[in-house]
């Protein structure tokens, strides 16, 4: 791993830098787990609303069945050197019951409604009770940035 030139950061930066990410990133990588099925992992649009993870999915796929079936799931930026992990439990949404105010933010952020789409969808909001961030080797100390969901800086 090239670790030349990366400067440490405090938790604060961390927590800032994770902060824009989230308003600022498209995709998420969403990993569930089945009891019969076991693990499976898939990107999913995302909308950071400033405390949770809102995305969307057809209400028949993988992820939809696993999240009932056990809400814990992890979430990951899309960036193996400037990384992001986000674990928390799922919260399901079927399309005609999901918030209107983040069903709407959702569509204004992809230009895409799923609740006018033919067929079921469900969203999935996630709180998340611990987030780690990190650059490279030398930030692997500290990368919890918050616990129990009580961010640290």
């Amino acid at each position: 791993m090239e670790t030349t030139g990366i400067v440490r950061r405090r938790t604060a930066e961390r927590m800032r830098d994770a902060w824009e990410r989230l308003g600022n990133e498209r995709d998420v990588w969403v990993s569930t787990a089945h009891p019969d099925h076991g693990p499976h992992q898939v990107p999913l649009w995302f909308l950071w609303d400033g405390r949770a993870v809102w995305m969307c999915t057809s209400a028949a796929s993988v992820t939809a069945r696993n999240v009932r079936e056990e809400p814990r799931v992890c979430l990951a930026l899309p960036d193996t050197f400037d990384v992001v992990l986000l674990q928390g439990e799922a919260e399901c949404f079927p399309d005609r019951e999901v918030p209107a105010d983040a069903a709407e933010a959702f569509a204004d952020k992809f230009g895409w409604d799923p609740r006018v789409e033919e067929g079921s969808f469900l969203y999935v909001r996630v709180v998340p009770r611990t987030v780690r961030a990190w650059r490279g080797e030398p930030e692997l100390r500290g990368r919890v940035i918050m616990r129990d969901g009580m961010w640290l800086g």
